[in-house]
Protein backbone atom coordinates (compact mmCIF):
# COMPACT_ATOMS: atom_id res chain seq x y z
CA UNK A 1 0.00 0.00 0.00
CA UNK A 2 1.16 3.46 -1.17
CA UNK A 3 2.09 6.29 1.99
CA UNK A 4 0.09 9.00 1.52
CA UNK A 5 1.36 12.08 1.12
CA UNK A 6 1.00 15.53 2.99
CA UNK A 7 -1.58 17.49 0.67
CA UNK A 8 -3.65 14.37 0.13
CA UNK A 9 -3.89 13.64 3.43
CA UNK A 10 -5.06 17.16 4.60
CA UNK A 11 -7.56 16.92 1.48
CA UNK A 12 -9.43 13.87 2.95
CA UNK A 13 -9.54 15.26 5.99
CA UNK A 14 -11.30 18.66 5.34
CA UNK A 15 -13.44 16.67 3.09
CA UNK A 16 -14.45 14.22 5.95
CA UNK A 17 -15.28 17.26 8.21
CA UNK A 18 -17.39 18.32 5.57
CA UNK A 19 -19.37 15.53 5.05
CA UNK A 20 -19.61 15.42 8.41
CA UNK A 21 -20.76 19.20 8.74
CA UNK A 22 -23.40 17.82 6.75
CA UNK A 23 -24.44 14.95 8.71
CA UNK A 24 -25.03 17.15 12.23
CA UNK A 25 -26.18 20.62 10.50
CA UNK A 26 -28.21 19.19 7.28
CA UNK A 27 -29.22 21.22 4.50
CA UNK A 28 -27.72 24.48 5.66
CA UNK A 29 -24.16 23.04 4.44
CA UNK A 30 -25.47 22.67 1.22
CA UNK A 31 -27.32 26.06 0.92
CA UNK A 32 -23.62 27.68 1.94
CA UNK A 33 -21.21 25.53 0.39
CA UNK A 34 -23.13 23.77 -2.37
CA UNK A 35 -22.40 24.74 -5.69
CA UNK A 36 -25.68 26.77 -7.54
CA UNK A 37 -26.73 28.10 -10.27
CA UNK A 38 -25.50 31.66 -10.56
CA UNK A 39 -29.08 33.24 -10.79
CA UNK A 40 -30.17 31.33 -8.00
CA UNK A 41 -30.19 33.48 -4.50
CA UNK A 42 -28.02 30.82 -2.91
CA UNK A 43 -25.13 31.37 -4.68
CA UNK A 44 -22.27 32.66 -3.63
CA UNK A 45 -18.61 33.42 -4.65
CA UNK A 46 -16.74 30.88 -2.64
CA UNK A 47 -19.14 27.68 -4.05
CA UNK A 48 -16.84 26.91 -6.76
CA UNK A 49 -14.29 26.62 -4.52
CA UNK A 50 -16.14 24.92 -1.56
CA UNK A 51 -18.62 22.36 -3.57
CA UNK A 52 -15.35 20.49 -4.21
CA UNK A 53 -15.69 19.41 -0.41
CA UNK A 54 -19.37 18.56 -0.18
CA UNK A 55 -20.89 15.50 -1.03
CA UNK A 56 -24.18 13.61 -1.42
CA UNK A 57 -23.78 10.35 0.57
CA UNK A 58 -21.27 7.87 2.28
CA UNK A 59 -20.74 5.90 -1.08
CA UNK A 60 -19.84 9.15 -2.81
CA UNK A 61 -17.35 10.38 -0.79
CA UNK A 62 -16.03 6.96 0.12
CA UNK A 63 -15.32 6.37 -3.89
CA UNK A 64 -13.97 9.99 -4.51
CA UNK A 65 -11.72 10.04 -1.73
CA UNK A 66 -10.21 6.49 -2.34
CA UNK A 67 -9.75 7.59 -6.30
CA UNK A 68 -7.77 10.81 -4.92
CA UNK A 69 -5.45 8.81 -2.27
CA UNK A 70 -4.69 5.81 -4.77
CA UNK A 71 -4.19 8.47 -7.95
CA UNK A 72 -3.63 11.84 -6.08
CA UNK A 73 -0.71 10.44 -4.27
CA UNK A 74 1.60 9.49 -6.80
CA UNK A 75 1.31 12.89 -8.66
CA UNK A 76 2.23 15.01 -5.43
CA UNK A 77 5.52 12.65 -4.92
CA UNK A 78 6.37 13.79 -8.58
CA UNK A 79 4.77 17.26 -9.02
CA UNK A 80 5.49 18.36 -4.63
CA UNK A 81 2.78 20.15 -3.07
CA UNK A 82 2.14 23.16 -4.42
CA UNK A 83 1.49 22.27 -7.77
CA UNK A 84 -0.35 19.36 -6.74
CA UNK A 85 -2.86 21.60 -4.99
CA UNK A 86 -3.09 24.31 -7.66
CA UNK A 87 -3.63 21.16 -10.08
CA UNK A 88 -6.22 20.20 -8.16
CA UNK A 89 -8.21 23.16 -7.15
CA UNK A 90 -8.03 24.82 -10.60
CA UNK A 91 -9.30 20.98 -12.28
CA UNK A 92 -12.14 21.45 -9.62
CA UNK A 93 -13.59 24.83 -11.12
CA UNK A 94 -12.76 24.06 -14.49
CA UNK A 95 -15.07 21.33 -14.22
CA UNK A 96 -17.92 23.50 -12.37
CA UNK A 97 -17.09 25.90 -15.14
CA UNK A 98 -18.09 23.44 -17.79
CA UNK A 99 -21.51 22.59 -15.75
CA UNK A 100 -22.43 26.15 -15.13
CA UNK A 101 -21.96 27.00 -18.90
CA UNK A 102 -24.24 24.14 -19.58
CA UNK A 103 -27.07 24.93 -17.61
CA UNK A 104 -26.51 28.31 -18.35
CA UNK A 105 -27.71 27.33 -22.00
CA UNK A 106 -30.51 25.57 -20.54
CA UNK A 107 -32.38 27.83 -18.10
CA UNK A 108 -31.66 30.75 -21.41
CA UNK A 109 -33.44 28.69 -23.24
CA UNK A 110 -36.28 28.13 -21.23
CA UNK A 111 -35.86 32.41 -20.39
CA UNK A 112 -36.45 32.72 -23.97
CA UNK A 113 -39.22 30.33 -25.07
CA UNK A 114 -41.34 31.91 -22.02
CA UNK A 115 -40.47 35.23 -23.27
CA UNK A 116 -41.76 34.06 -26.91
CA UNK A 117 -45.19 32.44 -25.14
CA UNK A 118 -45.78 35.71 -23.89
CA UNK A 119 -44.54 35.77 -19.60
CA UNK A 120 -43.70 38.87 -18.24
CA UNK A 121 -40.35 39.50 -16.97
CA UNK A 122 -41.82 39.43 -13.71
CA UNK A 123 -43.92 36.39 -14.22
CA UNK A 124 -40.67 34.69 -15.08
CA UNK A 125 -38.53 35.47 -11.87
CA UNK A 126 -41.62 34.49 -9.87
CA UNK A 127 -41.70 31.12 -11.90
CA UNK A 128 -38.10 30.55 -11.15
CA UNK A 129 -38.61 31.80 -7.43
CA UNK A 130 -41.44 29.95 -6.50
CA UNK A 131 -42.18 27.13 -9.80
CA UNK A 132 -45.26 29.01 -9.72
CA UNK A 133 -46.77 29.89 -13.54
CA UNK A 134 -50.40 30.28 -14.99
CA UNK A 135 -52.36 26.99 -16.72
CA UNK A 136 -52.58 28.43 -20.05
CA UNK A 137 -48.39 29.40 -20.22
CA UNK A 138 -47.68 25.68 -18.28
CA UNK A 139 -50.50 23.82 -21.37
CA UNK A 140 -48.76 26.13 -24.08
CA UNK A 141 -44.60 25.42 -23.53
CA UNK A 142 -45.39 22.25 -21.86
CA UNK A 143 -45.05 20.56 -18.06
CA UNK A 144 -41.69 18.41 -18.99
CA UNK A 145 -40.36 21.51 -20.76
CA UNK A 146 -40.83 23.80 -17.43
CA UNK A 147 -40.05 21.02 -14.92
CA UNK A 148 -36.67 20.55 -16.29
CA UNK A 149 -35.98 23.79 -16.63
CA UNK A 150 -36.71 24.61 -13.16
CA UNK A 151 -34.61 21.78 -11.94
CA UNK A 152 -31.40 23.27 -13.63
CA UNK A 153 -32.24 26.76 -11.90
CA UNK A 154 -32.64 24.64 -8.29
CA UNK A 155 -29.56 22.39 -9.57
CA UNK A 156 -26.78 21.83 -6.69
CA UNK A 157 -23.84 20.34 -7.60
CA UNK A 158 -21.22 18.58 -4.96
CA UNK A 159 -18.12 16.61 -4.64
CA UNK A 160 -14.67 16.07 -5.51
CA UNK A 161 -15.26 13.99 -9.06
CA UNK A 162 -14.39 16.98 -11.39
CA UNK A 163 -11.09 17.40 -9.44
CA UNK A 164 -10.63 13.46 -9.21
CA UNK A 165 -11.56 13.12 -13.43
CA UNK A 166 -8.63 15.85 -13.79
CA UNK A 167 -6.35 13.93 -11.11
CA UNK A 168 -7.32 10.81 -13.45
CA UNK A 169 -5.72 12.12 -16.93
CA UNK A 170 -2.66 13.58 -15.15
CA UNK A 171 -2.01 10.15 -14.20
CA UNK A 172 -2.89 8.30 -17.33
CA UNK A 173 -0.22 11.00 -19.07
CA UNK A 174 2.66 10.30 -16.18
CA UNK A 175 2.00 6.98 -16.22
CA UNK A 176 0.35 5.66 -19.32
CA UNK A 177 1.26 2.06 -19.07
CA UNK A 178 0.10 1.63 -15.32
CA UNK A 179 -2.16 -1.28 -15.33
CA UNK A 180 -5.17 -0.16 -13.48
CA UNK A 181 -7.94 -3.30 -12.05
CA UNK A 182 -11.49 -3.39 -12.94
CA UNK A 183 -14.06 -3.70 -10.60
CA UNK A 184 -16.61 -5.14 -13.18
CA UNK A 185 -15.26 -7.50 -14.70
CA UNK A 186 -12.04 -8.03 -12.17
CA UNK A 187 -9.46 -7.38 -15.29
CA UNK A 188 -6.08 -4.96 -15.60
CA UNK A 189 -6.62 -2.11 -18.05
CA UNK A 190 -3.83 0.30 -18.42
CA UNK A 191 -4.23 3.66 -18.20
CA UNK A 192 -4.15 5.31 -21.09
CA UNK A 193 -7.05 3.11 -22.08
CA UNK A 194 -9.52 3.51 -19.16
CA UNK A 195 -9.48 7.17 -18.56
CA UNK A 196 -10.27 8.16 -22.11
CA UNK A 197 -12.84 5.30 -21.60
CA UNK A 198 -14.44 6.76 -18.45
CA UNK A 199 -14.20 10.12 -20.32
CA UNK A 200 -16.57 8.93 -23.22
CA UNK A 201 -18.41 7.39 -21.05
CA UNK A 202 -19.33 10.62 -19.43
CA UNK A 203 -19.79 12.32 -22.81
CA UNK A 204 -22.23 9.06 -23.54
CA UNK A 205 -24.26 9.81 -20.95
CA UNK A 206 -24.08 13.24 -20.63
CA UNK A 207 -26.22 13.44 -24.04
CA UNK A 208 -28.11 10.69 -23.49
CA UNK A 209 -31.14 10.29 -21.03
CA UNK A 210 -29.37 7.09 -19.95
CA UNK A 211 -27.70 8.84 -16.89
CA UNK A 212 -27.47 6.19 -13.46
CA UNK A 213 -28.67 8.94 -10.85
CA UNK A 214 -28.17 12.67 -10.35
CA UNK A 215 -24.31 12.61 -11.93
CA UNK A 216 -23.04 15.84 -13.58
CA UNK A 217 -21.52 14.41 -16.58
CA UNK A 218 -20.48 17.63 -17.75
CA UNK A 219 -18.38 18.44 -14.82
CA UNK A 220 -16.26 15.22 -15.35
CA UNK A 221 -15.59 16.18 -18.68
CA UNK A 222 -14.26 19.65 -17.34
CA UNK A 223 -12.42 18.46 -14.48
CA UNK A 224 -10.62 15.96 -17.66
CA UNK A 225 -10.31 18.93 -20.29
CA UNK A 226 -9.01 21.17 -17.77
CA UNK A 227 -6.56 18.44 -16.56
CA UNK A 228 -5.38 17.67 -20.00
CA UNK A 229 -4.76 21.11 -21.45
CA UNK A 230 -3.00 21.96 -17.90
CA UNK A 231 -0.53 18.79 -18.41
CA UNK A 232 -0.19 19.92 -22.12
CA UNK A 233 0.40 23.34 -20.95
CA UNK A 234 3.41 22.27 -18.47
CA UNK A 235 4.89 19.82 -20.81
CA UNK A 236 5.04 21.89 -23.39
CA UNK A 237 6.40 24.93 -20.78
CA UNK A 238 8.55 22.34 -19.32
CA UNK A 239 7.82 23.73 -15.81
CA UNK A 240 10.38 23.07 -13.50
CA UNK A 241 8.82 21.03 -10.09
CA UNK A 242 10.70 23.25 -7.81
CA UNK A 243 9.34 26.40 -8.68
CA UNK A 244 6.00 25.47 -7.27
CA UNK A 245 8.24 25.14 -4.07
CA UNK A 246 8.56 28.23 -2.43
Amino acid sequence: MQKITETVKHLLIINVLFFLATLVLGDITYDLFALHYPKNPKFALWQPLTHMFMHGDFSHIFFNMFGLWMFGTPLEQMWGRNKFIFFYLSTGIGAAALQLLLYHFQVYGLTDTLLDAGVTSRQIEVFYQTGELSYGFMNKIGRETLISGLSTFNSVMVGASGALYGILVGFAMLFPNAQLMLLFPPIPVKAKILVPLLILGDLFFGFTSYSIGPIAHFAHVGGAITGLLMMWYWKKQQFNNNRWDL
